[in-house]
């Protein structure tokens, strides 16, 4: 059995969602690569360390740079803030290293197309962690317009919402700047709704949008006396450089029409990425907060009998859900990241290109450029090619 080692950089959130898919692979998709979690890099090192017994890894390092050059390690895995992810995937590129990276793939078009540039120029696996992909119902879909089960695809509308930033107390953390995260709601959550219509619908043509700011100040983490108290009160104030909430329209290659919305502003909705597709045949919904579930209905049923029903993914036929448990036992959002790593996996083995990749970064990539582009002109902007 071969054995690849990997390093992962980050080590918070998706550190800990990496971190477990790595774990538990081998234990529910057997395969012929065996993982070794060879070491966790971040620049805290007693959270480094903290992460590393938690989580399983052999060792930590601080220094980023020295993990890309270690001659042991054959996957470098990134989940750092976007501003970090060219020069960190570039690297490990030029050291022959196989990456995978968090998305959005970078905070601009030009680094996007950079990144794509090094790998393939390296001749490296690559993979970018758009992990709703592979949601069991979200794949099921992806089967079904395939199949032309919904028949022509005619509107595609997606939303992501959050309300975890409403309080005006809330402090300046580096998602709120621009330098570091790219963009806000857009690049945070907007890129997956993006990642997810062009993996069911078609590629994007063209978009109009708008981008809003709504708390233009917040509180700066540490300043000043009780400086993130039970309120997160602070003494001085920070400007917010992204935005709150992004929606545009799109058009399609293949004819159909879109309507788009990412925001942190939407109270009592937690995590709520959703779509709606609608074809000539059918159409199908689905909910990330009722991920086990799809919306379907078929416009072959009877007349008086037409109407949705609701489809529980769980059943061993369905994608990824025959490694899990049985019929109506239902899984989580930590399994998406274990379906990914799987899949990235049977992509070395295979020796093909994982996907998502880079390319589909690149393309993510260019819609964002688009509707920003399109937020600063008021007009409709075209969506350029990868």
């Amino acid at each position: 059995m071969a054995t690849v080692n990997v390093a992962l950089i980050g080590y918070k959130f998706m550190g800990k969602a990496h971190s477990n898919a790595f774990r538990q692979v081998q234990h529910f998709f057997p395969g012929k690569t065996q993982v070794r979690m060879k070491v966790i890099c971040g620049r805290d090192r007693a959270g480094v360390e903290a992460a590393a017994r938690q989580f399983g890894w052999e060792e930590v390092e601080t220094d980023w740079r020295k993990v890309v050059e270690r001659q042991d390690i054959d996957v470098v895995d990134i989940a750092t803030p976007g501003n970090l992810h060219p020069v960190m995937a570039i690297a490990a590129a030029a050291a022959r290293k196989h990456v995978i990276c968090e998305k959005p793939l970078a905070n601009s078009l030009a680094e996007a197309r950079a990144m794509l540039k090094a790998v393939e120029k390296a001749g490296v696996k690559h993979m970018i962690m758009h992990n709703y992909r592979k949601i069991p119902a979200v794949s099921l879909v992806r089967q079904w317009v395939e199949e032309g089960r919904l028949g022509d695809i005619y509107h595609y509308h997606g939303a992501y919402l959050q309300d975890w930033i409403m309080d005006p107390n809330f402090p300046l953390v580096w998602r709120l700047d621009k330098k570091v995260a790219g963009s806000g709601a857009l690049g945070d959550i907007g890129a997956h709704a993006i990642d997810l219509a062009r993996f069911l619908n078609a590629e994007f043509a063209a978009v109009t949008g708008q981008m809003t700011t709504f708390i233009k100040e917040r509180p700066i983490p540490g300043s000043g006396e009780g400086a993130w108290g039970a309120k997160g009160s602070s003494s001085r104030k920070g400007r917010v450089t992204v935005d709150d909430d992004a929606n545009f329209l799109a058009r399609f290659s293949n004819g159909s029409v879109g309507v788009f919305e990412s925001s942190r502003f939407c109270g009592g909705r937690r995590n709520y990425n959703t779509f709606q597709i609608y074809g000539s045949k059918g159409s199908v919904a689905f909910n990330l907060e009722r991920m086990n579930e799809l919306e379907f209905y078929e416009g072959a049923d009877k007349a008086g009998e037409q109407g949705y029903k609701t489809i529980d993914v769980t059943e061993s036929v369905h994608p990824y859900v025959g490694a899990w448990w049985p019929p109506g036992h239902i899984i989580g959002y930590e399994h998406t990241f274990v379906h990914a790593i799987h899949d990235f996996l049977v992509a070395l083995e295979k020796d093909i290109l994982p996907s998502p990749n880079f390319r589909d970064g690149v393309k993510n990539q260019a819609v964002l450029d688009a509707v920003e582009r399109s937020a600063k002109s008021g007009t409709w902007q075209k969506v350029s090619g990868s």
